[in-house]
């Protein structure tokens, strides 16, 4: 409320863009840094210790591709994610920025450090000719994969924190906002899936690389089917500690969180087929152990869209779980603080929002002051008549044909939470409900969208 409201209509108030560049960095950074540069430094260790120039090849034409993504996609979409939400949800960016300062700022220091060792390691990499020169070259790859670990360690602690803060609540320390109880199954769920991920990367890129070098080609699925299978199972055992730790409310938005809820009726096969993805896994990386000259160049694509698909929808059901909170327990997805839903519910927002054209819902205004009040109850979520529109959920409800009941609505506004646990609740008083209502009829009639930007 204290923030001027930045709202892009149709794609529900800008969530998809945050989510997009979102995922698209996580799918980056994951694979290709966390993943991808301990395997490229054991393999160019490998080739040096094992005098096999064909694999320290191999090795620096994958590390050109990750240098190239890394350098340009991944860094743009890093800071593609502090634009975007400081633009649409600057409230909780903001409360993030104050409670982990000193993280970010470490953060920040391991990524310039990492950006400078990447740019080093692969600039100098035909340099490196001599036996020293190599072991030098070396150890600035195994620098570099330390740092890329630890800045996705320290951007784990914020993540674990926004769904389960634990000792923070009470003492309000960074030390405690650093180890939430989500924080170490997390680290090492993302670790280990990460490494998995990375060695599918390196067989994608294998496809490519060795058209001519059958015998490469072998030797390179038959090591990472060991990187796979052992990112896989410590993947599976870190993941069921980390839900052992995620709260039951969360839990129990976890079949909305999978499929949205007009699928929520397909969970049953939704299983199934995530069953069968890690089936495939644990078969390609078998068979890369048992007979990796017999598995075809094309079955090294296959985990590697499974792995994109994964992980992306791992990062949409976890924010999805979190709501109604963008921070657990302390603030919730449009803004409003935990403690002050009460005085707000009491008072009315209306009256304490910095940005709004009117300060109390009256007869007279009631449609323009219903308006501020979606702009701040509603607007983080939903748009008007687009993605996730408002009309599409109250034409569900009560029907797209016949008359709203102005009662009935202003009575789901009141418990909207108790129906829809993932809904934060409404933190106006009730002639707020009733002006929100006004302008949703309004809205019904008009389909004029908001031009919240």
């Amino acid at each position: 409320m204290d923030f001027p409201p930045y709202f892009i209509d149709h794609i529900a108030g800008g969530r998809l863009i945050i989510g997009v560049i979102a995922c698209i960095h996580v799918l980056i950074n994951h694979p290709l840094a966390v993943g991808a540069y301990p395997i490229l430094t054991w393999m160019e260790w490998w080739a040096h210790k094992n005098n096999r120039p064909d694999i320290d090849q191999l090795a620096y034409k994958v590390t050109f591709v990750v240098f190239i993504v890394t350098t340009t996609v991944g860094a743009l979409t890093g800071v593609g994610i502090w634009v975007s939400t400081s633009v649409f949800a600057p409230f909780a960016i903001g409360s993030l920025l104050r409670v982990f300062f000193w993280g970010w700022f470490a953060e920040w220091l391991v990524f310039i450090t990492e950006v400078s060792l990447i740019m080093w390691w692969f600039l100098s990499w035909k340099s490196a000719k001599t036996d020293a020169q190599k072991k030098k070259h070396i150890k600035i790859g195994l620098a570099l994969s330390i740092m890329s670990w630890f800045t996705m360690a320290l951007i784990v602690a914020v993540l674990g924190f926004m769904m389960k803060p634990g000792e923070w609540s009470q003492t309000r320390a960074f030390i405690d906002a650093m180890v939430n109880p989500l924080y170490l199954p997390q680290l090492g769920f993302r670790t280990f899936f990460a490494l998995m991920t990375g060695a599918v990367f390196v067989w994608f890129c294998s496809f490519y690389f060795t058209k001519k070098q059958p015998a490469v080609r072998s030797w390179l699925v038959y090591r990472l089917s060991h990187f796979t299978l052992i990112g896989m199972l410590l993947t599976l055992l870190f993941g069921l500690w980390y839900w052992q730790n995620v709260p039951d409310v969360m839990k129990a938005n976890s079949s909305v969180a999978l499929l949205s809820q007009e699928f929520m009726g397909w969970y049953d096969k939704f299983s199934v087929l995530l069953g069968w993805t890690l089936v495939s896994f644990l078969l390609i990386a078998v068979g890369g152990l048992s007979f990796a000259n017999l598995i075809p160049r094309w079955a090294l694509l296959i985990p590697s869209f499974m792995g994109i698909w994964l992980l992306g929808h791992f990062e949409r059901a976890r924010e999805f779980m979190r709501k109604p909170w963008v921070i657990g327990e302390y603030m919730y997805s449009n803004g409003v603080l935990k403690d002050e839903l009460a005085f707000l519910q009491s008072e009315g927002i209306l009256k304490h929002a910095t940005y709004v054209a009117h300060r109390e819902a009256t007869p007279e205004n009631q449609i323009q002051a219903g308006q501020d009040v979606f702009m701040i109850a509603c607007s983080r979520c939903h748009s008007t008549t687009g993605m996730n529109g408002v009309l599409e959920k109250f034409a569900t409800m009560y029907g797209h044909d016949k008359p709203w009941d102005d009662g009935a609505m202003t009575a789901f506004m009141a418990n909207m939470h108790q129906t829809r646990t993932f809904m934060p609740p409404f933190p106006g008083n009730r002639s707020e409900a009733e002006a929100l209502v006004a302008y949703l009829q309004d809205l019904r009639q008009t389909r004029q969208p908001l031009q919240g930007a």
